[in-house]
């Protein structure tokens, strides 16, 4: 060759290897920027999801009091929803709207009647807003204050009024005028409930719901009452209760209280007497949790413990000792609910105040307020102010920072005795139409319905995707391998919303009405196999040359197709003449076992089709890559090719089938669209393949679109996003680990 020649064709090889080089740097770069890009943003992904989470483990915080001036004698004591306009009523009767920031005066009145007197320190004060005053002669008057609130000039002004739930006349509760010695009211969907008992201990129960006919705007509300003489007391009780729902009548004397049905106003019932405290102890306050289902107890000790009726054995209902909260050290003097949600404050006799959360079980907050033996606490509806009123007429008003008290490791991951509940339990249940709700955010059964989805479609899939991948790797013909596996992993493409649809739409009802064909379809598609790949043994070996090596698999299809129908055609038969001809029924009556038409077992087949083609993928190529020297090798000192599959290729592409599996795993995990849609999607904690489930992508996807911003709804729905996250992550690491000591053993075979 000549020298020019050369020189230029060296040039050129030159000139191309430095362009490939440069070409194999800069897709490295890329490689290099994208797998930091990835890290980068799931490490962005996790740390705006703590930054979501974290507001729910935020303590509790009170700031600094603020001395409000109250007028004289005050007895008791509430706010509007701002917090900013105090009502207070004295023991005369007189009522005062004060702005609670400089206590200027905005409006004021009485709640008695000209010529009517106040019964000293009989009145009823536990309701949220709602009072009642005993007056002489057996009567009582019931009022409400109201805030009307409007912009004029764009500025924000509050009106303050009273609404009059009977009507602002007093109501005779006694026939012969027998002065009253303790009270209770209940007012809710314009029916009142008054129990009252006088002097003498005489327990009365007056209903009144409105009456009937038309009524003009001029004319004032009429009522249909119901009066009832209910017993005779042995002496005038410590206080009365009466529930929200006005179903309940509570009588405290002593250390015991008698639960009284008065669903039926006409004929109220005793149903038990229940010792609230053990003996040598004093039950020092007595009030309703918010929705007035629970009794909070408070004690000589400090204690606060709380009861609710609870259905026995025999379907009656019996008053329960739930939990005790034990924070404070002295005389518990008041309590104050909060308006909405299960928590509430209490001040103890040294003016130790805490905090506290039925449902989570939490002492969010202890502090002291140097007010001792209080004579009023208070709560504002938003539980961000509290009032606490000494004797001397002093009062502090502080601010509350407690948004999210239902959270506790308890609440999220424990069993918790919820309020109409038998038993402790794991329940979610994040809303409900009432605003005195107790939510219920266990991710305990999210999370167990989350891993029963993963259990099921990884037991239909990883047998089916890694056999496969064996035959396809190892036995298949190369053309027929060429068609079957770039089929197989375009699967891999179809949208889950689909396979979703499908499920819940077509293969459920059909799974129902043909569930035992199903089973024997699983019995009768191997066993079909196995009978024919005896009878290709003993087929004539002339025969078996019709078709190469490799394409035998062939003649299974059509078989396996045959099997799936002969047990479609064999199902309703056999239904009828072992099962009544319904095997979903039999279940239930006979083995108690019920059957939800989208359950896990089509859960299981829908995702098992979203997660074969990644597994199969996975480990058919690990299969495929093991060098043939080895397999050849194997095969050359006599072992058989089944033999060499188990101990030598698997053993050596174990790495990659674990990592498929792992991959697989971390799929259905992160599955949503097919759980979401083949499912009932109900929060259960059962392991039956016939029960549904929610999971915690499912319930993200149903629940996030409803939940108020910022809401401690909200902010759990991201916290089971970030346990989504490490879970998966976890997984993810833990089978890089294995694999890479799976690598490390079986690589140098």
């Amino acid at each position: 060759m000549p020298d020019a020649l050369y020189s230029e064709v060296t040039k050129a090889e030159l000139a191309h290897r430095g362009w490939r080089m440069v070409k194999d740097r800069l897709f490295g770069l890329m490689m290099g920027v994208g797998g930091v890009t990835v890290i980068v943003a799931l490490v962005t992904i996790f740390f705006y999801l703590l930054w979501v989470v974290i507001p729910l483990f935020r303590p509790a915080a009170l700031s600094a009091a603020a001395e409000v001036a109250l007028p004289a004698g005050v007895v008791h004591v509430s706010t509007n929803e701002q917090g900013d306009v105090l009502f207070t009523v004295a023991a005369d009767g007189s009522y005062r709207f004060l702005r609670a920031g400089d206590g200027k005066l905005l409006g004021e009145g009485s709640l008695v009647p000209a010529g009517a007197r106040v019964e000293a320190g009989v009145g009823d004060f536990r309701g949220p807003g709602l009072l009642a005053l005993a007056l002489d002669g057996g009567r009582a008057v019931i009022a409400k204050p109201a805030y009307r609130i409007s912009f004029p000039n764009g500025v924000r002004t509050v009106t303050p009024t009273l609404s009059w739930p009977i009507g602002a006349e007093p109501i005779a509760l006694t026939a012969d005028g027998a002065a009253l010695a303790r009270l209770a009211v209940a007012s809710a969907d314009e029916r009142t409930t008054i129990a009252a008992v006088d002097a003498d201990g005489t327990l009365r129960l007056t209903h009144l719901a409105p009456g009937e006919g038309l009524l003009l705007d001029d004319e004032a509300p009429s009522f249909e009452t119901t009066s009832v003489e209910v017993t005779q007391l042995p002496a005038v009780p410590d206080a009365l209760l009466v529930d929200g729902d006005q179903q309940e009548l509570y009588v405290l004397a002593g250390r015991e209280v008698g639960y009284w049905n008065i669903r039926d106003k006409e004929q109220p019932k005793l149903d038990e007497t229940v010792q609230l405290v053990p003996p040598g102890v004093e039950i020092t306050e007595l009030r309703f949790l918010a929705g007035g289902h629970s009794l909070l107890v408070g004690d000589s000790r400090g204690h606060i413990t709380q009861w609710f009726p609870v259905r026995d054995e025999a379907n009656n209902f019996r008053l329960t000792r739930i939990r005790e909260f034990t924070a404070l050290t002295r005389p518990v003097r008041r309590i104050a609910p909060e308006w909405f949600r299960k928590g509430f404050i209490a001040i103890d006799a040294e003016g130790t105040l805490g905090v506290f959360h039925a449902t989570a079980e939490r002492t969010l907050l202890t502090a002291a307020t140097g007010v001792a033996d209080a004579l009023v606490l208070a709560i504002s509806p938003r539980a961000d102010t509290v009032l606490v009123v000494g004797q001397d007429g002093g009062a502090k008003r502080y601010g509350l920072v407690n948004e999210h008290p239902e959270v506790s490791w308890r609440s999220l991951w424990g069993k918790v005795w919820y309020e109409g509940r038998a038993q402790p339990e794991f329940i979610w249940q994040s809303s409900s139409a009432s605003s005195d709700f107790e939510p219920k955010f266990s991710l305990t059964p999210l999370a167990f319905g989350t891993l029963k989805a993963a259990f099921y479609a990884l037991f239909f899939a990883v047998p089916l995707a890694i056999l496969g991948a064996m035959y396809t790797a190892y036995f298949m013909h190369p053309k027929l391998r060429a068609v079957v596996k770039p089929s197989i992993e375009i699967m891999a493409a179809l949208p889950t919303v689909i396979l979703g649809f499908l499920a819940g739409l077509w293969l459920a009802p059909i799974i129902e009405s043909h569930l035992i064909g199903v089973f024997l379809a699983m019995l009768l598609m191997p066993l079909s196999v196995g009978l024919a790949s005896y009878a290709w043994s003993i087929v004539p070996a002339g025969l078996r040359r019709v078709l190469p090596p490799g394409r035998e698999v062939l003649l299974i299809v059509p078989l396996l197709v045959g099997a799936v129908a002969l047990a479609m055609i064999l199902s309703q038969p056999l239904e009828q003449i072992f099962f009544d001809g319904n095997l979903p029924r039999w279940l239930s009556t006979e083995l108690g076992m019920s059957y939800d038409q989208r359950n896990s077992l089509v859960v299981g087949i829908a995702m098992g089709f979203a997660v074969i083609p990644n597994i199969f993928s996975i480990s058919e190529d690990a299969i495929f890559a093991v060098p043939r020297q080895l397999t050849t090798g194997s095969l050359a000192l006599g072992a058989t090719p089944w033999q060499t599959m188990a101990r030598v290729v698997l053993l050596t592409a174990s790495p990659g089938i674990f990592s498929a599996v792992m991959i697989g795993l971390g799929r259905a995990v992160g599955e949503t669209m097919i759980v979401l849609m083949s499912t009932g999607n109900t929060p259960v904690m059962d392991a039956s393949i016939f029960q549904g489930f929610r999971a915690l992508s499912a319930n993200i996807a149903v629940e996030m679109p409803e939940s108020e911003v910022d809401s401690t709804h909200y902010r759990v729905l991201f916290l089971a996003a970030l346990v989504l996250f490490l879970v998966t992550f976890v997984f993810n690491t833990v089978a890089e680990i294995v694999r890479q000591r799976l690598r490390r053993r079986y690589g140098n075979l």
